[in-house]
């Protein structure tokens, strides 16, 4: 049985892709380095995460782009005995613009070096590369339209101007012959993320509608043709939660078809799990699998309607293997644990360190936290709507500009963090910094004014988080004694809701590390371990 999401938390826009037995899904990870998850499965059931390609500064450098912007939508293939990844780095989110640049790049194994990007296009995002059965590939894309009404967070049909087709020559990596504009989209509105497959003649089209909110939806169309003209599935939308409420996974929407050795079909989508009372997806956009059927060459949900199902029937007999409650995470090696990410930057060297510190990670205080630049912050997903987190930091700040702790983080505008700073009279201090969706200007509040002041030495800081409950802790590290710190703070804003609203912003959450040191002179932070635990039933 598949169990949806089958990829919880942060787990976007997911494109799957088959070879052989072997299953991979790749989801986008917008400003967090490095690009793009590819995670992989034998039974649709139990995914592992076992790459992220883009992990050099020649193929990837993000800083300076805006939140929520980055990798957007890759698309995952596999032809000519090598592996395929399409994908958009956007620079520019608010305003008219988008400033979007789509590239390929190359692998002959998942886990192997992929190669350096080579650029196609900068007229739309969410590009996908087909491989047609006559050797030929075709690189398509939404069309952004700049000269309307539609910008960052307020997201109107007409800028979505139909998914363009072009001749992509593997060669020469360059397009090759006419652009041609093959689909509008349904009435819906705001078509993106294609994908094409082929099936007994006909050429399937599958695209997002209804931005990637609560009017989301994964709309189909077929032709004979690949140019087109494309006819309407007979249901408009293949997965859709849009006009049901009271759905589990809400959100439903962008995804990809996939076909098992048996010929089986099956469709992935994103989705989310909104928290009561004000309906926010504290977990961001996650990846689901849905079960279909063929019916007069026409795809459909085997359990009949548009709805996504929470559970399908799998092609196997598997099950799904318990995760694991409480993990701690030590630093021991030279590698970064593989749940953590960072964030634009492809100098990690410049951010943080395993080695300078045996069994300790080190964060460099850089820019302030919040910066589009060098931010010194490592993280990982959340993934439960309940769970505590807990770290042990060395630091020893001698100004209030050098601040280091623990941190509940969706970007700029959205986080809560508990840190170690100075205070000029109270003396070393833990306090708490808190933007709870202050959109534009990222205003913060100081729920404990100055702070606690706390003893010389390593200093222990949790968090738990109940739904749209968050509470601190902190205690010395001869003291056995957790203290919470604060009041119960807004753990629902750091959502893609919270703050700017369900178009404003489009990642997830993350908990962890940070340091900064605004006065330039890069004061470390070590960090001893890393502890997350589930304390709930999802």
């Amino acid at each position: 049985m598949i169990r949806n999401p089958v990829l919880s938390g942060f787990n976007p826009d997911p494109s799957i892709c088959r070879v052989g037995e072997d299953y991979y899904i790749a989801t986008s990870t917008f400003e967090w380095y490095p690009g793009v998850q590819i995670h992989h499965s034998r039974d649709l059931v139990n995914w592992t995460l076992v790459r992220r390609p883009l992990e050099r500064a020649s193929q990837l450098d993000m800083r300076g782009n805006p939140d929520s912007c980055g990798i957007w939508a890759p698309c995952l293939s596999y032809a000519d005995g090598r592996f395929w990844l399409v994908y958009t780095d956007v620079k520019r989110y608010d305003g008219n613009f988008k400033d979007a640049h789509n590239y390929i790049v190359t692998s002959d194994t998942i886990e192997g070096e992929w190669s350096d990007p080579v650029y196609v296009n900068s007229s739309g995002f969410d590009p996908t590369l087909f491989h047609d059965d006559d050797g030929r590939k075709w690189f398509l894309n939404m069309q952004w339209n700049h000269r309307t009404e539609s910008y960052g967070g307020a997201p109107k049909h007409p800028a979505f101007d139909g998914i363009l087709l072009q001749e992509w020559d593997a060669a020469s990596g360059k397009l090759i012959g006419p652009v041609k504009n093959i689909f509008p989209g349904s009435p819906l509105g705001l078509v993106e993320g294609p994908h094409i497959f082929k099936r007994n003649g006909w050429y399937y089209l599958t695209t997002a509608e209804g931005g990637t909110g609560y009017d989301h939806a994964v709309t189909m169309a077929r032709s004979r043709s690949l140019d087109g003209p494309y006819e309407m599935h007979p249901n408009v939308h293949l997965i859709t939660s849009k006009d049901n409420p009271e759905a589990v996974l809400q959100r439903a929407g962008h995804g990809q078809y996939v076909e098992t050795p048996d010929g089986e079909a099956y469709h992935t989508h994103l989705c989310g799990r909104p928290v009561p009372p004000k309906r926010r997806c504290t977990l961001g956009r996650e990846t689901a699998i849905q079960k279909c059927v063929w019916r007069d060459d026409w795809l459909y949900l085997a359990q009949g309607g548009v709805v996504p199902a929470v559970e399908v029937a799998s092609p196997t007999s598997a099950t799904r293997k318990r995760e694991e409650a409480n993990i701690h995470y030590s630093f021991e090696t030279p590698q970064l644990p593989q749940d953590f990410q960072w964030l634009r930057s492809p100098y990690p060297e410049r951010l943080f360190s395993l080695t300078e510190r045996a069994g300790h990670l080190r964060l460099f205080g850089r820019e302030s936290i919040g910066s589009w630049f060098d931010q010194s912050l490592v993280a990982r997903r959340q993934q439960h709507h309940s769970f505590r987190a807990e770290t042990v930091v060395e630091f020893s700040p001698d100004t209030y500009q050098q601040v280091a702790g623990l941190t509940h983080y969706y970007n700029r505008h959205k986080f809560h963090a508990l840190a170690v700073t100075l205070h000029e009279k109270l003396g070393r201090v833990v306090t708490i910094l808190s933007c709870p969706g202050d959109f534009p200007h990222g205003r913060l509040s100081f729920p404990i004014g100055g702070g606690v002041t706390v003893p010389e030495g390593p200093i222990h800081l949790a968090m738990e988080v109940e739904g749209n409950d968050l509470l601190f802790f902190w205690r010395s590290h001869s003291a056995p004694a957790w203290q919470p710190v604060g009041p119960v703070l807004d753990a629902g804003v750091v959502s893609d809701e919270g703050g700017r609203g369900e178009h404003g912003s489009f990642t997830g959450a993350f908990v962890g590390m940070f340091a900064f040191d605004t006065s330039g002179r890069g004061q470390p932070a070590d960090f001893e371990s890393f502890a997350y635990s589930i304390t709930g039933r999802e």
